[in-house]
């Protein structure tokens, strides 16, 4: 059995998962964190190879990732369990909700639904930043320092790459040059993953992308009618990971979507909210 993911845990109240994106670690939700823990039991995990957590002996596919954070939820005695995720981790988190195990989900640029030129386009992509990465790993300690230097190492990730946090920046360099498995994770869990019972989720689903995210294209939408009772919400000034764009709308939609497990199933979501 794989040993459970490495995890911080704080706050009080529901249970609360954060699952980071490829290319990012538990760091990149220090934006909103505060904030969620005076609301939620946060537990804020590094997904397999990233951060502190050991890699998976088998091949990394979201349904091992997902069954490696089923896994530290039973280690940690927690059952069903609010989500918000993002990108990769927000596609991890749609498969926990079609197994049952969320309460509710916001799934911030969800991968899966890109159709084959769009995944070689997003496979050169991350390929490209993790050898630039490698190769600037040095530089990564000296330029979180400033807001300039953040800016240019999370520019393609955040629409406001300046306001973000040194913590950010790291994260960024574990989830790209540190990441120990990232060659099979990037074939395995997002270029050959085809997400298959979605029609199974029967918790509320908010699918959330900013208008400036160019990485994950226009899939977030596509999940809209194959999820049922989901609503979809675009982000103004906000990117592929905007925790840090827009920390107070993100928190607000988490708090909105667990709100959302305790309303009659039988009123209709709203289909589009615009978030200014």
């Amino acid at each position: 059995m794989t040993a459970p993911l490495f995890l911080t845990r704080s706050g009080s109240g529901e249970p609360l998962l954060l699952l980071h994106g490829m290319g990012s670690s538990s760091r990149d939700f220090s934006a909103v964190l505060p904030e969620l823990r005076a609301r939620f039991d946060v537990l804020n995990v590094d997904l397999p190879g990233v951060g502190r957590s050991a890699h998976l002996e088998r091949r990394p596919t979201v349904a091992a990732l997902t069954d490696a954070v089923e896994h530290t939820l039973d280690a940690e005695g927690v059952g069903g369990v609010h989500v918000l995720g993002n990108s990769l981790g927000a596609r991890i988190a749609l498969e926990l909700a079609r197994r049952g195990r969320a309460l509710s989900v916001v799934a911030i640029s969800p991968s899966g639904l890109n159709v084959p030129p769009e995944r070689v386009v997003q496979g050169l992509g991350m390929a490209a930043a993790r050898l630039v990465t490698r190769t600037a790993q040095p530089l990564f300690a000296p330029l979180s320092r400033s807001a300039v230097g953040r800016a240019a190492l999370l520019g393609p990730l955040k629409a406001r790459p300046w306001s973000t946090s040194p913590e950010e920046a790291i994260g960024a360099r574990e989830g790209f040059a540190d990441s120990r498995d990232f060659w099979r994770t990037l074939v395995w869990g997002l270029m050959l993953d085809v997400p298959r019972g979605l029609d199974r989720i029967d918790c509320p689903v908010t699918l959330v992308q900013g208008v400036a995210d160019w990485i994950s294209s226009g899939q977030t939408v596509r999940y809209l009618p194959l999820v049922p009772a989901s609503r979809f919400t675009p982000l103004l000034w906000a990117g592929h990971a905007p925790q840090s764009d827009r920390p107070e709308t993100i928190v607000r939609l988490v708090e909105e979507a667990a709100a959302g497990t305790a309303r009659d199933e039988a009123a209709p979501a709203e289909p589009l909210t615009l978030a200014a």
